[in-house]
């Protein structure tokens, strides 16, 4: 347990690697138009990230990852490589930012649209953005970790949507991905706790389909096998004392 818990040094980093992640999410907005291509949106990012916050995109080459961000559109899940795709109107889009900062990381997601969304859309993202401050509001010290994927599955399926549960969330730190890991569905044989010190991020993912996913030909991208719309949230958070603090909160982000 005690390598789960962050020195005060390293916290400080992890916030400033948090806080550039953040910035990312917030500045690309803007350029989320019809038209565009996700690898148009990706070198805008990159350069962003690389000159403007004098940091490094830690999605570049990790395990062979060929590009700085990762962009999801529609039915795609995850990991979506960014490419000579054209952006329209209708269109659902995650863009999933990783910074490392100093030798420490920050890492976030957030959901992004294109002109009118149909009604099944606008309720799977307002669904799945809840399921995430749920779950983070459930964060006290000494609470069982398993409250996390209990309080998302529980609210998900009150609407009828399906946990994706190959992908969760993790510890991070000094690496990207860490201990403890973080499941975002009702699993009771995790016995860990939460404790002050502890940072980890919340990002589940929900589906209008059964929840069952295909691998792309290019190695990285997941999608929905049923094509059905895919939808996904992610913040860093750090537990304090007596609550928690979310280190990827953006600007004019209402958190409710």
């Amino acid at each position: 347990m005690k390598n789960y818990i962050k020195k005060k040094i390293e916290i400080n980093k992890i916030k400033n690697a948090c806080n550039l992640a953040a910035k990312v999410l917030e500045m690309i907005e803007e350029h989320i138009i019809d038209g565009v291509t996700t690898n148009h949106i990706n070198n805008i990012c990159h350069k962003y990230i690389t000159n403007e916050l004098k940091a490094y995109p830690a999605s570049l080459n990790y395990n062979g990852f060929p590009k700085s961000v990762c962009i999801s559109v529609n039915e795609e899940v995850c990991h979506g490589i960014p490419n000579e795709k054209i952006l329209k109107n209708g269109d659902i889009i995650n863009i999933d930012v990783t910074i490392m900062k100093n030798g420490y990381y920050g890492d976030t997601s957030k959901m992004f649209t294109i002109g009118n969304i149909s009604n099944e859309a606008k309720n799977l993202i307002k669904i799945t953005q809840e399921c995430l401050y749920n779950a983070v509001k459930k964060i006290k010290h000494n609470e069982n970790l398993s409250i996390i994927g209990k309080t998302i599955e529980s609210h998900a399926e009150k609407y009828n949507y399906k946990i994706i549960k190959e992908y969760c969330g993790h510890g991070i730190g000094k690496n990207l991905h860490e201990d403890p890991y973080i499941l975002h569905y009702k699993n009771d044989k995790n016995k860990i706790k939460i404790y002050t010190g502890m940072i980890f991020t919340i990002e589940p993912i929900l589906t209008t389909g059964d929840g069952k996913t295909i691998l792309s030909k290019d190695g990285w991208t997941v999608l929905t096998q049923d094509k059905s719309l895919s939808a996904q949230w992610e913040h860093t958070i750090l537990v304090t004392e007596n609550s928690y603090e979310i280190l990827t909160l953006r600007k004019n982000e209402f958190f409710y």
